[in-house]
C-alpha cells in the first residue's frame, strides 16, 4: 500500500543556454508528490504518517523554497555570489530563518545561508525529481515522485512496494532510528 503528499515549493531558476523563454531569470510553485510504500503498521494502520513524510522531506527540500536554482557553469552564478557579498548577505542575515541543512551531492549542492541551489544540471522538473530522490531515497521507502511546475510537469516510479522496507515504530509509524529508537515517541525496538 502507499501513502504520500505533496509540498509546495517556491523557487527562482533558468534555463542556461536554452533558446526561449525560459533562458531568462523567473519564478514558479513547484508541487512535488511524494509516494512512499510498505505494508499497512499495525497499531497505527497506515503506511507511514503523511505528516511525517512532510517532515522528513520539508528538513532537506526546504533549501528549494524560495531559493534561487542555477546551474553550475551559468555566468549569473558569480553575479549573483558577488551581489550577495556586497550586500552583506551571502554568508547569511538575520531575516534568512527557513533553512534546511546544507548538502552536497553529485547532482545539487545547497547553500542555505544565501538561499541558493546550485545543480549539475538545469532544474527541469525531471531534474529536480532526480535530485529529490537522490536525496531523500535512504529516508523514505519512495515508489513514485511527481513534480509539477507551472505547465511542465514530470513523474517517476521506482522499485516495487515494500522493496525497501525499514524498521518502523509500531505506537507512531515513523522510521526507527539508529539502535531501534523511535524520534517522536521514544518507543525502543
Amino acid at each position: 500500500m502507499r501513502s504520500f503528499t505533496t509540498l509546495n515549493l517556491q523557487y527562482a531558476h533558468r534555463f542556461y543556454g536554452f533558446k526561449g523563454e525560459a533562458q531568462y531569470l523567473h519564478g514558479h510553485t513547484g508541487i512535488l508528490t511524494l509516494e512512499v510504500a510498505d505494508t499497512v503498521s499495525p497499531g497505527v494502520n497506515m503506511v507511514f504518517p503523511c505528516n511525517e513524510i512532510q517532515k522528513t522531506a520539508w528538513e532537506v527540500l526546504q533549501n528549494f523554497d524560495h531559493a534561487l536554482v542555477l546551474r553550475e557553469d551559468d555566468p549569473l552564478l558569480p553575479a549573483i555570489l558577488s551581489v550577495y557579498e556586497t550586500q552583506g548577505i551571502k554568508d547569511g542575515a538575520p531575516t534568512n530563518k527557513q533553512k534546511g541543512p546544507a548538502f552536497k551531492t553529485e547532482l545539487a549542492t545547497a547553500y542555505p545561508e544565501c538561499r541558493l541551489v546550485v545543480t549539475k544540471e538545469t532544474m527541469t522538473v525531471e531534474g529536480m525529481i532526480k535530485i529529490v530522490y537522490d536525496l531523500l531515497k535512504d529516508k523514505l521507502n519512495i515508489v513514485k515522485i511527481t513534480f509539477t511546475s507551472g505547465v511542465n510537469g514530470a513523474t517517476q516510479e521506482y522499485g516495487q512496494e515494500g522493496q525497501h522496507e525499514k524498521d518502523r515504530c509500531p505506537l507512531c509509524g515513523i522510521l526507527l532510528k539508529e539502535g531501534g529508537v523511535c524520534p517522536k515517541c521514544g518507543y525502543k525496538k
